[in-house]
């Protein structure tokens, strides 16, 4: 004879076996997308800096002290004085999102093999204001050593004068404060037609901090 309560046990536990595969089935096809869907938005407002290109406008940086450098497309200026040692970067921003830039680290070429990978955090020099690089616009980086018992200072002026090229990592997130980067340029003394020094910008590493790495 059948047993009744038993076979109605099974049945509702299959029952409830099925529904909670379904459940678990749905709830994961939920967070994946609700993954995927963070991804996008994370992808609509990560920042990328690159150089700017050489057709490129130039642009004006000034300083807190009304000292003013013009910087052309593609290109790089360092400014010494007896007291002061300002820098510039023309920038382009690759990205689909808008770039603030939080901090810099420099130093000499004879120096850059004690730094195989980024500077940490930490030890970034931070901006004195907040600068901006719109989405597939144009921008710019600056940074000035203004004292002149920093070892910074004599090392670049002693670079300069050498005409090594000077290494730049900048520090920079997007407009959340979120998906923050360092990426690595590089300033290349070269010479024009008029005999003139220029400091072409490269870029030669990028990293995530807050995502994993692409490499």
């Amino acid at each position: 004879m059948a047993d009744w309560v038993t076979i109605s046990s099974l049945a509702t536990a299959g029952g409830t076996l099925v529904l909670a595969m379904a459940t678990f089935a749905s709830v994961r096809s939920a967070n994946r997308a609700a993954r995927v869907a963070e991804q996008t938005l994370l992808d609509g407002l990560r920042p990328q800096l690159m150089a700017s290109r050489f057709n490129d406008l130039p642009v004006k940086v000034s300083f807190v002290d009304q000292h003013w450098i013009r910087v052309e497309g593609g290109r790089g200026e360092i400014d010494i004085t007896e007291d002061v040692i300002y820098l510039a970067i023309a920038l382009r921003n690759v990205g689909r999102g808008m770039a603030i830039l939080h901090g810099w680290a420099v130093w000499s070429n004879g120096a850059s093999v004690a730094y195989p990978d980024h500077h940490p955090p930490a030890d970034f020099r931070m901006l004195t204001r907040d600068l901006y690089v719109p989405f597939g616009d144009l921008g710019f980086w600056q940074g000035a050593i203004r004292d002149p018992a920093d070892p910074l200072f004599g090392e670049l002026r002693e670079a300069v004068e050498r005409e090594e090229p000077i290494s730049i990592e900048l520090l920079y997130g997007d407009s959340n404060g979120g998906q923050r980067a360092i990426t690595r340029f590089g300033l290349v003394p070269r010479h024009d037609q008029d005999g003139k020094r220029v400091w072409l910008a490269t870029v030669s590493r990028h990293w995530n901090l807050d995502r994993a790495d692409p490499r």
